[in-house]
């Protein structure tokens, strides 16, 4: 299994995940030519993917969707109660409607519901030929009933949004500082790391912190904050970027 995020914030977010049959998109919020160049450096086209994910409807996950779906023959992959806030951008015809847990040919995939102010949004946990790849962002928290599922993977991608501090001290008004706190927001620093401490294992190779808030974040408040409290040099972990694609991240 393969793992690149190619954009990673609140302008813009897309990642790929490689399989050993069955290549996925996982959110479409940059424009198609974007991704196009980005999969054509690497020696891959659309037509080596399989479909797309989607986390939910809002822009930075999706502005980029309706260009490619009329340019392509991709599906995508949602649960029918997400259809309502993506219609205006994905035929119907282009959907098929997923469970809570599923396969696209040789990968197992598993909902995790996640809280958010959108209209219905997930994370996933996939899983092909032994290894597995945890992914969530925009949730203001983790139902504890996902936490046991989550745990011993190979690879988590896992949102770090905010400084709890920063965000509280920063420009924002309140109405925006309150939203991004509130169990329908935005993880911080402090819980993803505490999330991270209960589920890796002795699998995890890689952790991805994730939609890092430009005023409210910076990459070393997030790597300390996750590194001390997790207290380990055996795993790897990295910042996904807005502007930059990551590193190919292989188990």
């Amino acid at each position: 299994m393969k793992v690149k995020t190619i954009a990673s914030g609140s302008k813009g977010n897309c990642t790929i995940v490689l399989c050993e049959k069955t290549n996925l998109i996982i959110d479409m919020g940059i424009s198609y030519l974007t991704l196009k160049k980005s999969l054509e450096e690497k020696s891959l086209s659309f037509d080596d993917f399989f479909g797309i994910l989607i986390t939910h409807c809002h822009n930075d996950h999706i502005k980029g969707l309706s260009s490619l779906i009329s340019k392509t023959k991709l599906k995508a992959y949602i649960p029918k109660e997400m259809y309502d806030s993506l219609k205006e951008v994905l035929p119907k015809e282009r959907c098929i409607f997923i469970e809570d847990k599923f396969k696209i040919n040789d990968v197992e995939i598993e909902l995790i519901h996640t809280s958010h102010d959108a209209p219905y949004s997930v994370g996933f946990i996939i899983k092909n030929n032994n290894k597995s790849l945890v992914y969530v962002t925009d949730t203001g928290y983790i139902n504890r009933k996902y936490l046991a599922k989550m745990t011993e993977k190979d690879i988590y991608v896992l949102e770090s949004n905010h400084d709890e501090k920063m965000l509280m001290d920063g420009p924002y008004p309140r109405f925006l500082k309150e939203r991004v706190i509130s169990d329908k927001g935005h993880l911080s620093n402090k819980t993803a790391a505490k999330y991270l401490k209960k589920i890796i294992g002795k699998n995890t190779k890689y952790i991805v912190l994730a939609h890092l808030s430009e005023k409210n974040n910076t990459e070393q408040l997030a790597l300390e904050t996750v590194k001390q409290e997790l207290n380990t040099e055996r795993i790897q972990i990295k910042i996904a970027k807005q502007d930059e694609e990551s590193e190919m991240l292989e188990v």
